[in-house]
């Protein structure tokens, strides 16, 4: 038993020495150790600072043309993560006030709008990336088709610019088909099918029609023939490109999209009424112009809320059944607006 009692006390003491002695020991208070946590923390911080901002310069000299391509890689995704945050924070709300994409803010319901048609871009990419080294092949696809594969967070300022006049152009080119298509319905009332010819005519003339002379074929975009849920395949298959739309879908799709993406447009529009024209910054009120079919590129900021203001005049005197109406009024009020 002495024995035993001795054993434990010169284990014990050996013990003791030992974590005394070493370098770091769990019971010493914080100001004895070495360093902290926080501190630890910081300095790898500054350290990838240092490191990034070398990388940077170097490749800023060395390769300017990949540093481009590196910074708005970069800077992409500090604006995706971004928008990210602000989705989830609309989500939030959304969900804690019982709010519906209707009820929204215009700023918060056109973010949620673009998030989502953002995402709906880039899921197809993602999965293509989920095979080994299919990474690769993407990379590839995005350097050589940026366009079509990245989404604006993406894109450098020159090729915004340049891709929003791509798009345009493509979509201008439905805008003769668009009328053709309306020139060639038959209607059953005579005073309404010469109000729509006349209307396409004067539209072909370049001529930009009043508001009056388009609410003056209403009834026709709110059932048959040109109701959007009434519309003929060929019909749907013109208007889809406006709205940047594939038309090769079958038919139940395509309108369920145009009826989606119309109601959004009349939303966003009342939306955009009652926060007021004037309160958009430059950059917000082109992109709402383009959208709605108007290069606002081209002209100055007056001429697109003059443009705006007669676009929300139109959309605010319609009812929820006339959203077709809406969409096809991209080329009735766009196709001629020059100064």
């Amino acid at each position: 038993m002495a024995l035993l009692s001795s054993s434990l006390t010169r284990f014990c003491c050996l013990r003791t020495n030992r974590i005394n002695n070493g370098l770091y020991s769990p019971y010493l208070p914080c100001q004895y150790r070495l360093y902290s946590t926080s501190q630890v923390r910081r300095g790898l911080g500054r350290y990838v600072q240092i490191v990034n901002s070398k990388y940077e310069s170097f490749l800023k000299t060395r390769f300017p043309r990949f540093f481009q391509l590196y910074h708005t890689f970069v800077e992409g995704i500090k604006l995706l993560f971004r928008d990210c945050k602000e989705v989830k924070r609309i989500k939030v709300n959304m969900h804690s006030d019982k709010l519906q994409f209707k009820d929204l803010p215009y700023r918060d319901m056109e973010r949620l709008r673009q998030f989502r048609r953002d995402v709906g871009k880039a899921v197809p990419l993602l999965v293509i990336s989920i095979p080994p080294f299919a990474n690769y092949l993407v990379f590839l696809l995005m350097y050589f088709f940026p366009r079509q594969l990245l989404i604006p967070h993406f894109w450098t300022p020159r090729q915004q610019l340049e891709f929003r006049g791509v798009s345009h152009s493509m979509r201008f080119q439905q805008y003769q088909p668009v009328l053709s298509g309306l020139q060639n319905l038959k209607v059953s009332e005579g005073v309404l099918q010469k109000r729509l010819q006349n209307l396409c005519v004067k539209v072909q003339n370049g001529v930009t029609p009043q508001v009056s002379e388009i609410l003056a074929v209403r009834n026709l975009f709110s059932g048959p023939p040109l109701g959007v849920k009434r519309m003929s395949n060929e019909q749907m298959r013109l208007v889809s490109p406006l709205l940047f739309l594939t038309p090769r879908l079958p038919s139940f799709l395509m309108s369920r999209r145009l009826q989606r993406s119309g109601s959004e447009l009349l939303h966003l529009d009342r939306a955009l009424s009652r926060l007021g024209v004037q309160n958009l910054s430059e950059a917000e009120l082109r992109q709402a112009c383009f959208m709605r079919g108007l290069y606002s590129s081209s002209l100055t900021v007056p001429q697109c809320r003059e443009w705006m203001s007669r676009w929300l005049h139109l959309s605010n005197s319609l009812k929820d059944s006339e959203v077709s109406l809406l969409l096809h009024s991209i080329v009735f009020l766009s196709a001629n607006y020059r100064h």
